[in-house]
């Protein structure tokens, strides 16, 4: 590291990402079932101090979206991605899932992981940044951390986000998810559909009155099954293929009546080039194409969730310098993708801001489990690869003038 990047990064102190980690995680904001209101404005508080310009907007009723910027040149600047909620705590904690904890050099609690841990980072980052005037470096574009609601259930935040006019440039962004400091230069996205199958009920003891809809959804579930086979026979060395998984089933009106409706609920993981209108279309015509929907069965099929994918090119300034960031600050880390999705395949496709996935925490082990935790050196060295990143793509000597 440059004499100025060890300067800035002096800023960055265990103590404080931590105590945000924990007054972030200690504000529940469970998703479905609760608001992200309160965990939003411990974190605006955290940046108001740090002098960052702040603004809110709320997309539902005690959901709002923050963004923080520390203002700097004109230029293109870099963005950070996080999200405000969290998975409901569920059963099996060893102790209060809000009240957070340490031990072992960790910090235990709902969120910690998946992500406000990554999100006291970014924050910590940010405040060291706003020193590197005093060290000779002035960015030639601002930082922004944009922190969307609802990233767990439906995108209702990053949808908000991205809809809005842009008020300026970014060279990069990059997404605070728990990567365990894995440079993640690609996301697979993924797709909810909503099959819905009619049929006519009869008496069980003449079935062929009746036109069952379950018989129907069984042979749907033949043809997904299918094309999740042949997907699986041509693989991208990044990302792999598109999936289908069908993950819930409902239906029939009782053991002794022919089944009239039936209902499939389906997960369809998607490429960066896919889009999930196209293949609930492929998928009715492969059903009108097997007869299934013929002979008094209708058949329906939505799409009722949609995140997608991304991939940034591996030589791109944003994958190549957070990279040696990470190693700088003390980590070691690899690149490649994740089967995972995240809102920043919105920031990609609707914005053109290219992003990768960089944070603290393994989002496998740690997150969406009884005990989440996450390493405070981890936090650590997420906050100084951050600030690393962020001056080495908008730092230049201060001029004279400054």
């Amino acid at each position: 590291m440059t004499e100025a990047e060890e300067g800035v990064c002096g800023h960055i102190t265990a103590d404080t990402i931590a105590a945000l980690t924990a007054a972030l995680v200690e504000e529940p904001s469970e998703n479905p079932g609760g608001t992200e209101a309160a965990t939003v404005e411990v974190l605006a508080g955290a940046c108001r101090s740090s002098g960052l310009s702040i603004s809110t907007h709320e997309v539902a009723p005690q959901r709002p979206n923050l963004v923080a910027t520390l203002n700097a040149g004109s230029g293109p600047g870099v963005m950070f991605l996080g999200h405000s909620d969290v998975v409901p705590a569920g059963p099996n904690w060893t102790a209060d899932p809000y009240r957070a904890r340490y031990a072992d050099g960790r910090i235990y609690g709902r969120g910690a992981t998946d992500m406000k841990g990554g999100l006291a980072a970014v924050v910590a980052a940010m405040q060291a940044l706003a020193h590197a005037p005093a060290y000779g470096v002035e960015l030639s574009g601002p930082v922004r951390l944009v922190c969307t609601v609802d990233e767990e259930e439906h995108g209702i935040g990053v949808r908000d986000f991205v809809s809005r006019p842009a008020d300026h440039d970014f060279l990069g962004c990059i997404v605070a998810e728990p990567t365990d400091m894995q440079v993640v230069r690609g996301c697979r996205g993924a797709s909810y559909l909503d099959v819905d199958v009619f049929g006519r009920a009869a008496h069980s003891g003449r079935p062929s009155d009746g036109r069952s809809a379950i018989n129907a959804a069984a042979s749907i579930v033949d043809l997904i099954r299918f094309d999740h086979e042949q997907l699986a026979m041509t693989l991208d060395d990044l990302l792999g293929c598109g999936t289908w998984n069908v993950g819930t089933i409902t239906g029939g009106q009782g053991i002794s009546v022919v089944a009239p409706t039936c209902s499939l609920g389906v997960d369809r993981r998607l490429m960066p080039d896919e889009d999930p209108h196209v293949i609930a279309e492929q998928l009715r015509s492969a059903i009108a194409a097997s007869g299934i929907d013929s002979d008094g069965i209708s058949v329906d099929v939505r799409v009722t969730m949609e995140m997608p994918g991304f991939a940034t090119a591996a030589d791109h300034p944003v994958v190549t310098t957070a990279v040696g960031a990470v190693s700088d600050a003390g980590g070691t880390t690899s690149v490649g993708g994740w089967s995972a999705a995240c809102d920043g395949g919105f920031i990609s496709r609707d914005l053109g801001i290219p992003a990768i996935v960089l944070g603290p925490g393994n989002i496998n082990t740690d997150a969406h489990q009884p005990d989440e935790s996450v390493a405070v050196a981890d936090l650590v060295i997420a906050a100084r690869t951050y600030a690393l990143a962020a001056l080495r793509l908008l730092g230049t000597p201060l001029s004279p003038a400054g």
